[in-house]
């Protein structure tokens, strides 16, 4: 991925994968490897000649610091590290100075080189690799600690929610599929555009892919489904992507389920659909569900209708 300047990029992205292993309730050590494994995958594209601080070590204290110091600021990354405890950097293999006795950080012009000329479709796939992981269960589930203070407005509309309306039992996995714009980087053609997957369940993103621009979403859609892994997660997807060979992908070779929103882009379907659901409430009482919600100024009645 070939952009103006991959810094914030690569913060946000290590944050997130940060905010997964940061003050892990169970087995911290366990997890804190499986975060190094992961990391270790990347490759490093400097020159061996000279080379002091091994790659991992550049992004395991880049992931750990942006949790604390917000991630926007490379120099607040490096005093960061400057004061981590030896015997964490000893865990994650950084260097060892024999003559001084001390385990070395790296400076901040290194932190800086080395964010900024990062692969970042290698950073990719090792992120998305281990949340994957998670969401499949091949990995433990991250617990992350309660932070003390006044809860922020999405977490009270999710506390409210979950008081309200429980989740039942026997809920498959679900994931969402959706393109976004990524704010702050350019190629030299123009915005960098992602298609990204991300679970339902804990906002993790487990997969994601570059796309050319917005008419080059189904077919990268396509693409990163297919590298995923996940039989039986239902997969949500916008009315861009309600085509046959979408669908035919997901419940053949994935052997997973789809929601996908029918629009005018497949008219007669739709059309197909507004016939089968039409009808008085009272005739549809048993396969009706009705929700209301307040948020963000204004107050939403949702139903839906359901059919064989």
């Amino acid at each position: 991925m070939s952009v103006s300047s991959l810094t914030d990029p690569v913060l946000d992205q290590l944050t997130d994968l940060a905010l997964w292993e940061a003050e892990l309730a169970a087995e911290p050590a366990e997890v804190e490897s499986a975060l190094l494994r992961r990391l270790a995958q990347v490759r490093d594209r400097r020159a061996r000649r000279g080379l002091r601080h091994p790659l991992v070590v550049v992004l395991v204290l880049t992931a750990c610091a942006t949790l604390v110091v917000g991630g926007d600021c490379v120099a607040a990354i490096w005093q960061w590290a400057a004061r981590s405890p030896q015997d964490k950097l000893a865990r994650i293999g950084a260097r060892r100075d024999p003559l001084a006795g001390q385990y070395l950080v790296p400076s901040e012009r290194t932190f800086r080189r080395v964010l900024t000329d990062l692969d970042a479709d290698a950073l990719d796939a090792a992120t998305c690799g281990y949340t994957a992981d998670v969401v499949r269960g091949a990995a433990r589930v991250p617990e992350v600690a309660c932070i003390p203070g006044p809860l922020e407005r999405e977490e009270r509309r999710a506390q409210r929610r979950a008081a309200e309306c429980p989740a039942p039992s026997g809920l498959l996995p679900a994931v969402a599929v959706d393109g976004k714009a990524l704010r702050g980087a350019r190629t030299p053609t123009g915005r960098v555009f992602l298609v990204g997957a991300i679970a339902h369940a804990s906002g993790a993103v487990i997969g994601q892919v570059q796309v050319s621009d917005k008419r080059g979403e189904g077919p990268a859609a396509r693409a990163l489904l297919s590298q995923l892994s996940l039989p039986g997660t239902v997969f949500t997807l916008d009315a861009l992507h309600t085509t046959k060979m979408t669908a035919r992908l997901i419940t053949g070779p994935l052997r997973g389920h789809y929601v996908l929103a029918l629009k005018g882009n497949q008219q007669l379907a739709r059309a197909a659909a507004q016939a089968l659901l039409t009808g008085k409430d009272d005739e549809w009482v048993q396969t009706t569900a009705i929700e209301d919600d307040r948020g963000h100024g204004r107050t939403e009645r949702r139903a839906i209708r359901t059919a064989p």
